[in-house]
C-alpha cells in the first residue's frame, strides 16, 4: 500500500501534466487494459515517472486527429533518439503506456499512436475475435503506415532527432514494425516481438511482410516464441531464409531472429498468462542493444 501511495504522491508532482494524462498514467488503474487480455496478471511491470514527462497529444493532418502517448526525459537537452512503440490489437493501454515510459527511462523520446481510433476503441470490447472484425479489419494498413510518417514528421518538429528512429511492436504492432521498415524512409531499425509474417490478403492488407522482404529499408530484430500456435517456426525460418537470400540488401542480411524455444505468443506481455519472465528479460536486453548497435 505505501508503495501505491508513493506512486500517486509521484504522479501528482507532475505538474505538466493534463487531468487526461494524470488518468491515463495512474498507478490505480487509469487507462487500464483491454477486457479481452483478461484476467490481468499481478506481476504487471509498473514503471514510474520519476524523470520524466509524459504526456497526451494529437497530432492533425488532413481529415485526421491521431491521438499519441509520449514518453521523454524531463530535462532533456538536445534532440532525442525516436522510437515509436506499436500496440498489439488492443491498442494503447497501460501495458504499451508503460512500455514507452521504460524507453523514455533510455533517453527516447517514445511515441506510442493510437492508430485504432477511426474504429473504435479495441479496450472496451470483450473478445479477441470481435476486436479482429470491429477494429483491426477496419484498419487498413496503408492508413497506419501515413500515421507511422506523420507521427515521425511531429517527432522532428518536437525534440525528436530524425536521424535516430526506431520502431518497436508487439503482435499487431510487431507486423506493423516489419511493414514499417520494408515501406517507409527515414526508419533505421526496428525490433518485431512475435509479428505475423504471412496471412490472408484483402483490399485493407493487399501484401505481408514475407512478400515484401526485397524492399526491406532498416534491419528488424525479429523476437519470436516456438510455442506460438498462431506463427510456427517454419514460418519464422522461410523468412529468416527469405532474407538470408537478399544478398545485395544490407537491411535484409542485418536484420536477426531470435527465437525462444520455452516461449509462445505474447511472452513478453507481462500482464497476461503468456507471460514468460525469462524471454521477456532477454528479449529486452537483446532489444536495449539492438537499438545501440544501430546507432539509435
Amino acid at each position: 500500500m505505501n508503495d501505491l501511495i508513493n506512486d500517486a504522491k509521484a504522479l501528482i508532482q507532475e505538474s505538466k501534466q493534463t487531468r487526461r494524462t494524470f488518468i491515463k498514467s495512474s498507478a490505480f488503474g487509469g487507462l487500464g487494459y483491454a477486457l479481452a487480455a483478461s484476467p490481468v496478471m499481478a506481476q504487471a511491470i509498473k514503471t514510474d515517472f520519476t524523470g520524466l514527462k509524459c504526456s497526451d497529444e494529437t497530432i492533425v493532418y488532413g481529415d485526421s486527429k491521431l491521438p499519441i502517448y509520449v514518453a521523454r526525459p524531463e530535462n532533456a537537452k538536445g534532440a532525442l533518439p525516436v522510437i515509436i512503440v506499436v500496440s498489439e490489437i488492443f491498442g494503447v493501454h497501460e501495458y504499451i503506456a508503460d512500455i514507452a515510459r521504460r524507453f523514455a527511462k533510455l533517453g527516447y523520446l517514445a511515441i506510442a499512436p493510437e492508430f485504432f481510433y477511426r474504429a473504435g476503441n479495441p479496450q472496451q470490447l470483450s473478445s479477441i475475435a470481435q476486436i479482429q472484425s470491429d477494429i483491426v479489419a477496419k484498419t487498413p494498413d496503408q492508413q497506419v503506415l501515413t500515421d507511422i510518417k506523420e507521427t515521425l514528421n511531429w517527432a522532428k518538429n518536437n525534440g525528436g532527432n530524425a536521424n535516430r528512429v526506431a520502431i518497436n511492436g508487439f503482435c499487431w504492432g510487431g507486423r506493423i514494425v516489419w511493414m514499417a521498415c520494408e515501406s517507409l524512409p527515414g526508419i533505421k531499425t526496428g525490433i518485431a516481438w512475435y509479428g505475423r509474417l504471412t496471412g490472408d490478403k484483402s483490399t485493407n492488407f493487399p501484401n505481408h511482410p514475407i512478400d515484401l522482404a526485397a524492399q526491406l529499408k532498416a534491419p528488424v530484430l525479429g523476437l519470436y516464441g516456438a510455442k506460438d500456435t498462431g506463427i510456427s517456426v517454419s514460418t519464422v525460418a522461410t523468412m529468416q531464409n527469405a532474407l538470408h537470400q537478399l544478398k545485395s540488401n544490407r537491411a535484409a542480411q542485418q536484420s536477426e531472429f531470435v527465437l525462444y524455444s520455452a516461449a509462445g505468443h505474447a511472452f513478453h506481455a507481462d500482464y497476461r498468462p503468456s507471460y514468460v519472465p525469462a524471454a521477456a528479460a532477454d528479449g529486452w536486453s537483446k532489444a536495449v542493444a539492438w537499438l545501440k548497435e544501430k546507432g539509435v
